[in-house]
C-alpha cells in the first residue's frame, strides 16, 4: 500500500480537510509515514505548498506532491476543498498507476572566501539582495563568460512555475513549466550615463548557469521561496537548474494557461 503524509497550514478549514483525508486514506489501507512518504498532500495555499516542498526537498527522487487549496485554485493546486472526496477516490484507485508531471527546481550555491559552499533549492524563485537599502553591486557571468556589472536593488532567479509569482511583479516573463529553463530578472536596476545593465529578463537554458561576484559587504541576503539567509562573507553565488525536479501526482490535468487566466484575468465575457 502507498505511504502518504499530509502537510497543512493551521487554518480551521485546512485542519478539517486534513483530518477528513487522513481518516479516509487510512481506512482504505494507505499508510501514514511522515519520514519516507511516497505521496505528500499539501493542504492550504501556495505558501503551504512551498513549505511542503522544502520539508521534503532532499527526497525529490522519492516523493511526489499533490496540492489541495482551501481557498481558490492555486498555481500548484489542482483541487479545492469541496473536492476532497473525489481526490481521495482517485488517490486510492490510482495508487499503483499514478500519472505524474515534473517541474524545474533552481539550485543556488553560495561560496564564501574560504571556499565553503552552502546550497539551497527553490521551486519558485531565488532572490539576492542587500539587507539594507544600499545598492547591490555585482559582476554577472553567464556560463563562465562576463555579461554585465549589475547595480540595483537585487536579482531574482525564477523557475517557470515561479514566473507567475514575484518575477511577474517585477517584469519577468510568464513561462510554461514544460520549458526546462530559468530566468534572471533585475530588481530596480540603475541605468544612466555611467552604469548600464541589460534591463530585460534573461532566459537561461538548463545546461548553463549564472555566476555572481558581488562587491564585498556584510549584509547580503539570499532568499529561496521566501526563506531568507543572511551572509556576511560571499565570494561567489552560482545559480542553475537542479539535476532533480519536483514531481507532482497528476490525478487530473489543469491547463497552465487556464491557471494564469483564472488568477490574473478572471472569466471575461465574450
Amino acid at each position: 500500500m502507498m505511504k502518504f503524509w499530509i502537510h497543512n497550514n493551521t487554518k480551521a478549514k485546512s485542519v478539517k480537510a486534513s483530518q477528513h483525508m487522513r481518516k479516509r486514506l487510512i481506512k482504505a489501507g494507505l499508510v501514514p509515514d511522515e519520514q519516507n512518504p511516497e505521496l505528500v498532500i499539501s493542504i492550504g495555499g501556495d505558501g503551504t505548498l512551498l513549505s511542503t516542498f522544502h520539508k521534503y526537498e532532499k527526497q525529490l527522487d522519492k516523493v511526489m506532491f499533490v496540492a489541495l487549496h482551501t481557498g481558490h485554485l492555486g498555481f500548484y493546486a489542482d483541487w479545492i476543498d469541496d473536492e476532497i472526496d473525489e481526490l481521495v477516490e482517485r488517490i486510492i484507485e490510482q495508487q499503483d498507476n499514478v500519472r505524474t508531471t515534473s517541474y524545474p527546481v533552481i539550485q543556488v550555491n553560495v561560496e564564501d572566501s574560504k571556499g565553503n559552499v552552502s546550497s539551497y533549492r527553490a521551486i519558485n524563485e531565488g532572490i539576492v539582495r542587500r539587507l539594507t537599502s544600499l545598492t547591490m553591486k555585482t559582476q554577472v557571468n553567464i556560463d563562465t563568460e562576463y555579461f554585465e556589472n549589475f547595480r540595483g536593488d537585487g536579482l531574482c532567479f525564477a523557475t517557470p512555475t515561479g514566473s507567475t509569482a514575484y518575477a511577474k511583479a517585477i517584469g519577468g516573463a510568464l513561462i510554461h513549466p514544460k520549458v526546462d529553463i530559468f530566468q534572471m530578472v533585475e530588481i530596480a536596476s540603475i541605468n544612466n550615463r555611467v552604469f548600464r545593465t541589460i534591463s530585460s529578463p534573461i532566459i537561461i537554458p538548463k545546461d548553463q548557469r549564472i555566476d555572481l561576484y558581488p562587491e564585498k559587504a556584510d549584509d547580503y541576503v539570499v532568499s529561496c521561496d521566501g526563506q531568507p539567509v543572511e551572509f556576511s562573507d560571499i565570494k561567489k553565488i552560482s545559480v542553475s537548474l537542479c539535476e532533480k525536479r519536483a514531481t507532482f501526482a497528476q490525478y487530473r490535468h489543469v491547463h497552465f494557461w487556464s491557471r494564469v487566466e483564472n488568477a490574473f484575468l478572471g472569466k471575461n465575457e465574450k
